[in-house]
């Protein structure tokens, strides 16, 4: 059954905004932008530097002190972590903040910096290759080559040294803002639309979000329709047995994938953050796994639908086909859910190993589980029963409805469903009914003992010539033996096989093979014995004499004849009669 579009399509758009507001607990504090203030020392200083109003006494403590003026967008103060000293002194107040403001932008574009992985020495680190007084702080990807940046031990205006942003890296500043930062946006656009941020994401961007998305959905919504057009005339001129309307079963998947894939090719347009780009890259990816996994699956029922049409007489497809349709989706379900715990930076390889190191409990905790999957798959593949076959299990008698991968359910004879675990129906002795090509039919006489020996010789005689005779009943064996003297009857046994797999059928015939039996059993001049004690007075007129004379002459004419049907009936005189009796019997509403 597919997912209704338009709420799957309100879905992914909520579940996009939540996503993105969740942003800023991945992102900078954002804060609406305040008038520059005149520095005010806020940062303690580190022990192993000396005293300084701004925390510049080590690499590690100056660069958590520059991006904290950056994340409250206090410029001024950034500023104070920058070396200058290679910009003339009248122009410092008024390029300081700018270049404070550029770096920030740099910085939040390019790389995810972590003042945890700087040296916090005040000497700085010694071992790393560069000079005594300088620190490596990041390296910025440009386009031409990548670009080394550094702190600088230097003095401060009192001759005490400090770290601060390197003066040559302070003269790429511009360089670096030219290729990574807004450009000619800024000159459309006022000012707060690049300064107010909320939950890490700055205005413009916000609204970027939003065009991007539109724009997003109606190109996939053109492609979508293209492709869904392309794929009907595929399937209309292909040999695979699917109808034109399955293609569109695909488009809410289809449409969702390229959606997203068209949104993230456009994340490099909104120019942002390292933190937020890769927060929406994640998010992107997930959700293109996702419908991925969604049109995979709507993939498989297709699949399973056409081979389903194709095998239709083959019974063995028939059940095996709805047990692995499941086990394709729960496999693709798996590689999901590995492929997205992926994405979202877990390791998969550990996940995997704590599944072996942990399969023990598992096997211990879910052996009941595990028993009855391996019972579903036993079912299948050794088709005891198949789905719609009518069988007896246990005491039980029903139809198979379905083969799951944990039950089986079964119709019962009261029109109730019954669920039996897989791993117990397995175990089972299961008697398949619907798989028989005939249907044995057995009855045991009980005659009056007064029946003579010629009149039991011609009922045999006459009951195999009704089983020759009939066309529903198949000749090997056709079999009616005296079979012994009872407590109060002679038996005699009949033995038969209904070529017939419908029971119904096979209770019509049998009705109407029991109504011939009677009338032979009356015309012998013999009867049914009962299961009592007779008294016999003056007024009983008895047997039928002259039937009994009847059957006894027609016996010693056989006799005389050899013609005798005992043992065995004469092969030519069983093909001669072979279904010359009328069946359905005359007057019947079927004949």
């Amino acid at each position: 059954m597919s997912v209704p579009l338009l709420p799957l399509r309100r879905w992914i758009l909520g579940s996009l905004a939540g996503f993105v507001a969740a942003l800023g607990a991945q992102s900078l504090v954002a804060q609406v932008v305040e008038t520059p203030q005149a520095p005010t020392p806020a940062v303690t200083p580190s022990s192993a530097g000396p005293v300084d109003d701004f925390g510049r006494g080590t690499p590690r403590s100056s660069v958590r002190g520059f991006l904290e003026a950056c994340n409250a967008q206090d410029y001024l103060r950034a500023s104070a972590y920058l070396d200058l000293r290679r910009i003339r002194v009248g122009e410092r107040e008024q390029a300081g903040p700018s270049l404070a403001r550029q770096l920030c932008l740099v910085i939040d574009r390019t790389v995810w910096l972590d003042p945890e992985q700087i040296n916090d020495s005040s000497e700085g680190d010694r071992e790393d290759g560069l000079p005594p007084r300088r620190e490596s702080l990041a390296v910025i990807p440009t386009a031409e080559k990548p670009t080394r940046m550094f702190l600088e031990r230097g003095p401060r205006e009192d001759g005490v040294l400090v770290w601060r942003v390197a003066p040559d890296t302070v003269a790429r500043i511009p360089a670096l803002y030219q290729e990574f930062g807004y450009g000619p946006l800024e000159d459309y656009l006022p000012r707060p639309f690049f300064e107010v941020r909320f939950l890490g994401v700055r205005l413009w961007q916000w609204i970027g979000f939003l065009v991007l998305g539109v724009a997003a959905w109606l190109l996939a919504w053109g492609l979508t329709r293209a492709s869904v057009r392309i794929g009907r005339v595929i399937v209309s001129q292909s040999w695979v047995p699917l109808s034109e309307d399955a293609v569109v079963v695909m488009r809410a998947p289809l449409h969702t994938l390229l959606t997203l894939v068209v949104f993230r090719s456009g994340l490099p347009l909104l120019a942002l953050s390292v933190r937020s780009d890769h927060f929406m890259r994640s998010l992107t990816s997930a959700g293109m796994i996702l419908a991925t996994a969604w049109l995979l699956m709507r993939a498989v029922d297709l699949t399973a639908r056409a081979i389903e049409e194709r095998a239709a007489n083959r019974q063995a497809a028939a059940s095996l086909l709805p047990l692995g349709r499941r086990a394709a989706k729960v496999f693709l379900a798996t590689l999901t859910l590995l492929v997205a715990l992926q994405n979202l930076g877990f390791d998969v390889t550990s996940v995997l190993a704590g599944l072996g190191i942990g399969g023990l409990a598992v096997a211990l905790a879910g052996q009941k589980t595990l028993e009855h999957l391996f019972g579903g798959i036993t079912l299948v593949a050794d088709q005891p029963v198949r789905v719609g076959e009518f069988c007896r299990f246990g005491d039980k008698l029903g139809v198979v409805e379905d083969i799951g991968l944990r039950s089986t359910r079964i119709r019962t004879l009261d029109r109730t469903v019954l669920s039996v675990p897989n791993g117990e129906f397995a175990s089972m002795q299961i008697e398949n009914f619907s798989r028989r090509d005939r249907i044995r039919l057995t009855a045991t006489l009980g005659l009056r003992y007064e029946t003579t020996p010629d009149q039991l010789r011609y009922l045999l005689i006459e009951l195999k010539k009704l089983l020759v005779a009939h066309p529903k009943v198949s000749p090997d064996p056709a079999r009616v033996r005296f079979i012994g003297f009872g407590a109060y009857s002679l038996d005699v046994e009949i033995l038969a096989y209904i070529e017939t797999t419908e029971h119904d059928e096979f209770l019509a015939i049998r009705e109407d093979l029991f109504l011939r039996i009677m009338d032979i059993v009356a015309e012998s001049g013999t009867g049914f014995a009962f299961p009592s004690q007779t008294l016999y007075c003056g007024t009983d007129s008895g047997l039928d004499a002259e039937r009994r004379a009847r059957a006894e002459a027609q016996v010693r004419a056989w006799r005389e004849e050899r013609r005798l049907w005992l043992p065995h009936p004469p092969e030519e005189e069983v093909a001669a009669l072979r279904g010359t009796l009328a069946y359905p019997p005359p007057g019947s509403a079927l004949s």
